[in-house]
């Protein structure tokens, strides 16, 4: 390989290629070209000029023989050496490769870029084909489509999302022992106080955020006129919605935890039964438990949580079985990547059959669209400046790459509004295109589809407020802050499936004072809404899996250091060069 020897320019800077690198150090004008012999580059046969003096122009030339590459080298070296006192000359690097290297782009770097970018781009064209066909198809007659003709519209999508949330149990307990299993005790306690408080820390922003707009645009014109009730409501009593967050955290039963979860219900006293003919207050009604048709995510995380930091105090005794569910993970990430590759086409009929069954698009145009224009906009805010902006803070990194890399898990949460049956889609955007640390987002992701829902959060505080102005109700600053509290915590216990947030937001409307049946107030607009909202609870995990991996990334690099003291960094850490041009 050849060695050059070259003048650098007073200015520091760094420049990459694809064949070869050169590097400038922070070095004056007058720096010794002796100083700097001994540089090996990638052997080429290809000649790049490099003018920084001369408005930094970059040229690339091809060289015929390797005897011309080591002329060049050998010119460098006596122009470097007669000209050190003067301005900077252009430095010539010679390489050793066949081809012709060009700045400019080519067919073929375009066609690596959409190669790399192909599946995206299928799932984009997925989404704006399903609006296409579900408008084609709603407007094809006068008559309104029968439920069934719109299951059989939504046939294919509802395959591919059966599919997808086959992998949410294997994936959570499997990945969560393997992750946390594999770690130190220390580390695992840090990772996890780190998740923790970040997902704490934007959910509460989120909340903050939804009551200033809200009280800012006052969507809310002090009655409900123009709004069609839809739904109904489920009494509920703010105790017993409390109470059962412990209860599903730890399940009696795990097998019975994969498809029910606890739920307390009050029973409404018969007219009978009233004391003086008057009905007696909630916390007299007759209380009832059941199990609701839903997977306990929460009991499962917590088990699995459990699970991985016992195998982990066993060292060798554990082994085995830590092996198992570490190859359960890998098997079910090999699973997922084969299914992705239908999410285009399921993506379309899902989104298809949603635009036929829209009941009216008129409902967008009155008191309804400005709440849900509040709350659209007070998700896009908080997904891509707030959280964006603490990613750039605590990481000293551009954020875009890495939000462009998770576009594949923001349309998937979109088309099944539920953040825990993207979680597949999850892993694989943050550990292939990101490069994320596999420990940190087996070990963050599954948390975070848990407890961190930031859209959720958002969406009922507006929409407790938003109520309480239609019904010309002035809240206090006590309120406010009840709300927001209360908002907090119903996010929290907000399980990962769809429409979840409807159950919790009858805590908060409790909270001031609103009657549960004013919650059918904002039924008609929910279904869009909550798909809004899932695709910001998404967004929300991915940048808390990158944001403590950054924080953790010494930690974890004194975990893999072998007998030699050498450190054997992770095979998908982010160190590409493609990742680190978006380094501030």
């Amino acid at each position: 390989m050849p060695t050059l020897t070259f003048l650098h320019a007073c200015t520091p800077l760094r420049f990459s290629l694809s064949l070869c690198q050169v590097e400038r150090p922070r070095r004056g004008p007058h720096c010794s070209a002796a100083a700097h012999t001994g540089r090996k580059y990638l052997s080429s046969q290809q000649t790049v000029v490099w003018s920084p003096s001369d408005g930094r122009t970059i040229t690339t030339t091809t060289t015929a023989a390797p005897a011309a590459a080591a002329a060049a080298a050998a010119t460098t070296t006596t122009t470097a050496t007669a000209t050190s006192s003067s301005s900077p000359p252009p430095v010539v690097v010679a390489s050793a490769s066949s081809t012709t290297t060009t700045m400019s782009c080519n067919p073929k770097t375009i066609k690596d870029a959409i190669n790399a970018n192909l599946l995206p781009i299928l799932t984009v064209s997925g989404v704006t084909g399903g609006v296409v066909l579900g408008l084609i198809l709603r407007y094809s007659r006068d008559e309104p489509w029968t439920k069934r003709e719109v299951m059989y519209v939504g046939y294919v999508g509802e395959l591919f999302l059966r599919a997808l949330k086959a992998l949410i149990i294997p994936l959570i307990v499997s990945s969560l022992v393997s992750a946390i299993g594999s770690l130190d005790l220390s580390l695992s306690k840090k990772i996890g106080l780190r998740a923790v408080c970040y997902y704490l820390t934007t959910t509460v922003l989120a909340v903050v955020l939804g009551i200033i707009l809200v009280v800012s645009i006052h969507p809310g014109k002090g009655s409900d006129e123009g709004i069609t009730k839809a739904g109904e409501a489920r009494s509920v009593y703010t105790p017993d919605l409390l109470m059962d967050l412990p209860r599903n955290f730890f399940p009696p039963n795990l097998i019975q935890a994969c498809f029910e979860t606890h739920k307390t219900v009050i029973v409404e006293p018969k007219p009978e039964d009233f004391v003086n003919d008057t009905l007696p207050p909630k916390s007299e009604w007759d209380i009832k438990h059941e199990h609701a048709r839903a997977m306990n995510i929460m009991g499962l995380v917590s088990f699995a949580t459990f699970l991985g930091l016992a195998l982990s105090t066993l060292d060798a005794k554990g082994k085995p079985l830590l092996d198992f569910f570490q190859s359960l993970s890998d098997a079910s990430m090999v699973i997922t990547s084969w299914l992705i590759w239908i999410s285009p086409v399921g993506i379309l009929f899902l989104v298809a059959s949603m635009m036929i069954e829209m009941e009216d698009f008129s409902v967008m145009l009155g008191q309804l669209g400005m709440y849900f224009g509040t709350v659209v906009l007070g998700i896009f805010i908080h997904g891509f400046i707030v959280l964006p902006t603490l990613y750039t803070v605590f990481t000293r990194k551009l954020p875009f790459r890495f939000l462009a890399n998770m576009s594949q898990a923001y349309i998937t949460a979109f088309a099944t509004a539920s953040s825990s049956g993207t979680l597949p889609v999850t892993f694989q955007c943050l550990e292939e295109k990101n490069k994320i640390d596999m420990r940190v987002t087996r070990f963050v992701i599954p948390i975070g589809a848990t407890i961190n829902m930031d859209g959720t959060a958002l969406y009922e505080a507006v929409a407790a407020i938003f109520i309480a102005q239609v019904r010309g109700l002035a809240l206090s600053i006590g309120q406010v802050v009840a709300i927001s509290i209360t908002a907090t915590a119903a996010a929290i216990g907000a399980a990962g499936i769809p429409q979840a947030g409807l159950v919790t937001m009858v805590m908060v409307l409790d909270v001031v004072g609103l009657p549960a049946e004013d919650m059918t107030l904002i039924i008609a607009v929910d279904w869009l809404l909550d798909r809004f909202r899932t695709m910001i609870n998404v967004l929300g995990d991915s940048i808390g899996a990158g944001l403590v991996y950054e924080l953790s990334k010494k930690e974890l690099e004194k975990l893999n250091i072998n007998a030699n003291g050498d450190v054997e960094r992770p095979s998908n850490e982010i160190g590409m060069d493609a990742v680190e041009s978006s380094k501030m």
